[in-house]
């Protein structure tokens, strides 16, 4: 039986639904907003996260979201087929992706509830029993670049690994620097990002610096043109990819077959493609490992949970998000996460 089919006949009450703003504010002077959704039903209550980027369509979405038609007596297969005639959005996102990130938001709180109600835990009812999560901290080296960030990481948290966004101010010598403090696991070059957060342009001798400097790193997200093919093609089987994943079908279309993956859930946003994606890599062979995208509430625990029922020992972006708070503090939960995997639901259980 498919992952999917596991929880598609799960029976799902939901009686009423609500949602609750949260807010973040960066040190960099950008303020991140997102909108827990909370199905309640048969005294449980589920919730998910919409991680939509725009504030202006989460505040939209916050003050007239709450009259969709969600009441009723459902499997979590037809809930979520129930959403296909539901708009999510009031007024239509520019973003495509963003309509996967609120689909996810509300199929993640009904799995949720659905198995609140059924009094068990996602590793529960897919006969999987979850691992200790290991994390890295995710970070920029700011501009121009400089270890300087890891290092203050560093001396509370002296075991961190990081994953670390290259910059086009990167020369070899940070480089040279990343290679001597040994603690990056992945480099993020953003050349498949667009728009608000559109990376650097890709440089074929800038990517070459980077791959050869650093040799037992992940290489994510280049943008693959013919001058950069060229540089990076020796070190394919290093060669990961984050931004452009939605489905199986971004995977199979990919510019060279991939040994990794990033699997970030709210860019699946339905749960039948993302159990299908965990499928199709695994038999594959392409290893996986979990990215967040700024969680502020109950979405990092949820992908905390997949990737301890799915890529435990990966270098997995899902660290506590009290490490993107303004001022790093000690004390943090430490790599790895330790699960609690007879709890009931889906985002309780690290």
């Amino acid at each position: 039986m498919d992952l999917y089919s596991l929880v598609a006949g799960l029976p799902l009450e939901v009686s009423h639904y609500s949602l609750e703003p949260l807010e973040h504010s960066t040190p960099v002077g950008w303020t991140r907003v997102s909108t827990v959704v909370r199905l309640e039903g048969a005294g449980h209550a589920g919730v998910g996260e919409d991680v939509t980027y725009s504030a202006e369509d989460q505040r939209v979405f916050q003050a007239t979201g709450t009259a969709l038609p969600l009441s009723g007596q459902y499997t979590l297969d037809s809930f979520c087929r129930h959403l296909d005639r539901v708009e999510l959005f009031p007024s239509p996102t520019e973003t495509p992706s963003h309509n996967l990130y609120r689909r996810w938001a509300f199929e993640s709180a009904a799995l949720d509830l659905a198995l609140r109600q059924d009094h068990r835990s996602l590793g529960e009812v897919l006969g999987r029993v979850p691992g200790p999560v290991s994390y890295v901290m995710s970070l920029g080296l700011g501009e121009p670049a400089s270890c300087d960030p890891l290092r203050s990481v560093l001396e509370l948290y002296p075991e961190m690994r990081f994953k670390v966004d290259y910059s086009a101010s990167w020369t070899a010598a940070t480089v040279a620097a990343l290679a001597e403090l040994g603690r990056v696991d992945v480099v993020d070059l953003k050349g498949q990002y667009r728009g608000a957060f559109e990376g650097p342009p890709g440089s074929a001798s800038q990517y070459q610096m980077v791959a050869e400097g650093l040799p037992g790193v992940w290489i994510e997200d280049p943008e693959w043109t013919e001058e950069t093919a060229a540089v990076l093609r020796p070190h394919r089987e290093r060669v990961t990819w984050d931004a452009i994943l939605h489905s199986v079908a971004d995977i199979v279309k990919l510019p060279v077959p991939p040994r990794s993956v990033n699997i970030k859930p709210s860019r699946f946003g339905f749960l039948r493609e993302l159990f299908r994606t965990y499928e199709y890599c695994a038999a594959r062979n392409i290893a996986m490992y979990g990215g967040g995208q700024f969680e502020l509430g109950p979405g990092r625990k949820q992908i905390q949970c997949l990737a301890g029922l799915f890529h435990a020992a990966a270098a997995n972006d899902v660290a506590p998000r009290e490490f993107n708070a303004p001022e790093l503090l000690p004390g943090l939960p430490i790599s790895p996460l330790q699960p609690s995997p007879t709890v009931p639901g889906f985002a309780p259980q690290f």
